[in-house]
């Protein structure tokens, strides 16, 4: 297998608090993709993994991403012909290209198509998941700073999420839905929304997983309810009348 070299455990580069980024993983080695893929889920990414070009331009229309990690090589849509197709597109995901070739002129071509890094093979995935990460800080919309719903307070930069001044003690994922549904400002998030924004498209979208995250993030938050059900179509945040 070429291309990523493990200089050292995974588990010890520790996820980044406050963090579910949405990466597509483009890589025409299956078994070099599936173990990329792996270290990024161990850092608290969702990821989802395609082979070639063709399939890339068919995820991106359908999905939104905050990073792209694009190797250049690939069968069906050579992967500088994907890097234009997105930037023409106006697609806001940012692009991490990978290639077998470190050459500076290399690096100058793939930031020409409109990548907006480089990472030549063998990289660590140390190094990757850093430069995952401060690409998908840039990706991400702006925000207010702290996320608010009456009394319950959510920093993403700091982690805390608090009612009245309680810590809510909330695992990632529990942070990370509550995340969503603060910043969508009182619109509905369907179920399968969640399931893309904070898992990954692996995750079976018959499974309970986000009605027993809902169940246990309304019991941490306590009352009044905060989080309402919106039969049939999602979930939403709502302010207690008083």
């Amino acid at each position: 297998m070429t291309g990523y070299h493990h200089t050292e455990s995974a588990t010890e580069t520790q996820p980044e608090v406050g963090d579910t980024l949405r990466v597509l993983l483009v890589e025409d080695e299956e078994r070099l993709a599936n173990t990329i893929a792996r270290g990024l889920r161990r850092e608290g990414m969702a990821v989802d993994v395609v082979f070639d070009g063709k399939a890339a331009l068919s995820k991106t229309a359908v999905n939104s991403y905050d990073v792209i990690v694009l190797d250049r090589n690939l069968p069906l849509v050579h992967g500088d012909d994907v890097c234009k197709q997105l930037v023409a597109r106006q697609c806001i995901s940012r692009i991490l290209m990978l290639t077998a070739a470190g050459s500076i002129q290399d690096r100058v071509t793939g930031l020409d198509l409109g990548a907006d890094d480089y990472l030549p093979k063998p990289f660590a995935l140390k190094e990757l998941v850093a430069r995952i990460r401060a690409l998908g800080r840039r990706a991400v919309m702006a925000v207010p700073p702290v996320l608010t719903a009456g009394d319950l307070t959510l920093d993403p930069a700091r982690h805390v999420a608090e009612r009245a001044g309680r810590d809510l003690s909330l695992t990632k994922k529990e942070f990370s839905v509550l995340e969503v549904l603060l910043a969508a400002e009182g619109r509905v998030v369907s179920a399968e929304e969640l399931l893309e924004r904070v898992w990954d498209e692996n995750t079976d979208p018959f499974t309970n997983v986000v009605r027993v995250t809902i169940m246990t993030l309304r019991r941490k938050i306590g009352d009044p309810p905060l989080v309402e059900t919106v039969a049939g179509v999602g979930y939403r945040m709502v302010t207690p009348t008083q």
